[in-house]
């Protein structure tokens, strides 16, 4: 029986490479463009390497791809480069392993809150550019930061994250509130939360009801002096009555991982803020994370060339559908 044969246009860890190799003759390409190859171009090279498997990361798999006999095309990036509902209808399975580092995330937000609380990045700043002893007032005086054991931290949203978060914090010696009106123990309204946290973190999806809910009203019923931390997404806040309520000193400060497209402009007031730690979306950039994903995916397309269901596809399994 002829072995199937896999197309990786991404780079694998060791152990998920040596796995994908177990099951498949696996093709690689020399070079990639930066922004991922083309529908067209990913269609010739799926004619000339004869592969029935795509293991992809920003790479096109629109019509010219997906009208070429394919199985399986796994994604190690964003989906939006792929027609879910062409594969669909092709019965070409789309496999993306959507499951939350919930442990990477939480760490991350406990770094952005040390950073912000004790002003890492602006002291480190003056060290490296030899100015931290040189100043009138004593480095000691002007990074002054707060102890947080014995604070209050406020987790929106308490799924996984938002667990993995209440447990850490909890570990510091901090009392943890939590809102979420779909778990029981989250005892706190949102205005209460906001109102008692001298820190609030997010950690809830963008939905129609949570888009822009963190507005002038909600930072301005926050404690005078409060630390703000979003690890999920830059869409949940009001940038503008966030600028606003950190530049005139109501918020003691912000930890932000993620701003909408992906992207902050460098003039952007935000960036001009000493009281504020920007990360550009880092919150699962671990070197585990990345090797779980990548042997999760492997291992679903072992199962689905062994005819068993795999646990993360985006489209119905072999639902090829002829006209």
């Amino acid at each position: 029986m002829r072995r199937p044969r896999a197309l990786l246009l991404t780079g694998l860890p060791e152990r998920a490479l040596a796995r994908l190799r177990e099951v498949a003759d696996v093709a690689e390409v020399a070079e990639k463009p930066r922004l991922g190859f083309s529908d067209e171009q990913l269609a010739d090279l799926v004619i000339e390497t004869g592969a029935g498997v795509l293991i992809v990361d920003h790479d096109e798999v629109r019509r010219c791809v997906l009208d070429l006999p394919l199985d399986i095309v796994a994604c190690m990036g964003a989906l939006t480069t792929i027609d879910l509902a062409l594969a669909a209808e092709r019965g070409v399975t789309v496999l993306h392993d959507t499951d939350q580092d919930a442990d990477a995330v939480a760490e991350l937000t406990l770094a952005l809150l040390f950073a912000v609380s004790r002003n890492i990045v602006t002291a480190d700043r003056e060290v490296r550019r030899g100015t931290a002893g040189r100043k009138r007032v004593p480095a000691a005086e002007r990074y002054r930061g707060s102890r947080l054991s014995g604070r209050t931290f406020g987790v929106v949203g308490l799924g996984r994250v938002g667990r993995a978060v209440q447990w850490r914090a909890q570990g510091l010696g901090m009392r943890v509130i939590a809102c979420d009106p779909h778990v029981p123990e989250a005892t706190h309204t949102l205005p209460q939360l906001l109102s008692e946290a001298d820190v609030v973190s997010l950690h809830v999806p963008v939905t129609v009801e949570t888009r822009g809910f963190i507005g002038d009203t909600e930072l301005a019923s926050m404690r005078p002096g409060a630390i703000y931390l979003n690890t999920s997404r830059g869409a949940l806040h009001d940038m503008s009555a966030l600028v606003d309520a950190l530049r005139w000193g109501h918020l003691g400060g912000a930890g932000l991982d993620h701003f909408e497209g992906e992207w902050l402009d460098p003039a952007h007031p935000l960036a001009r803020l000493p009281n504020v730690v920007l990360t550009p979306h880092l919150g699962q950039a671990t070197g585990e994370t990345a090797e779980d994903r990548a042997e999760s995916i492997v291992e679903d397309i072992a199962r689905l060339l062994r005819g068993e269901a795999p646990r993360h596809a985006c489209t119905p399994v072999g639902a090829r559908v002829t006209a």
